[in-house]
């Protein structure tokens, strides 16, 4: 039995195909691959912007938690205790500066008050980075 004989591209056909794959992408493709590395490169920028607001953000909650902190024990500290009312002050750490508001207030046992301060940026007074509530007591007296 004989076999067919397989068919005999033409000459020219496998150049050509040769010289269609060497010529490199059309302008379609190269836009394309354009458009999606700006995409990309957009949402990573936003990315890093977001990550570098929250770590400033970060910062300045830690900061005015120790201002809170720090007014919290020097009102443990006040001989005589701190008056029931309202204070507001400012107060600076690691160069940044801060407002805070102090809320002293009885409770039902006489021996304690509460004190609730609050601490935010001078910028936006309304807006508070740290809160911090505590109970002073007093020492019973001899």
């Amino acid at each position: 039995m004989r076999q067919a004989a397989a068919p005999v591209p033409h000459p020219g056909s496998r150049a050509r195909q040769r010289r269609r794959w060497a010529r490199g992408f059309t302008l379609i493709e190269i836009l394309v691959a354009l458009a999606i590395v700006a995409v990309a490169l957009a949402a990573g920028m936003r990315a890093v912007a977001q990550s570098s607001d929250a770590a400033t953000l970060l910062k300045d909650r830690t900061l005015a938690l120790w201002v809170a902190q720090n007014r919290l024990a020097a009102a443990q500290l006040a001989d005589p205790w701190p008056p029931l009312g309202f204070r507001d002050g400012e107060a600076q750490q690691a160069n940044t500066r801060f407002v805070w508001r102090e809320t002293v207030e009885g409770t039902p046992n006489p021996g304690f008050r509460k004190i609730e301060i609050t601490v935010a940026d001078p910028a936006a007074p309304d807006y508070a980075l740290a809160r911090l509530v505590g109970y002073l007591g007093q020492a019973a007296q001899p």
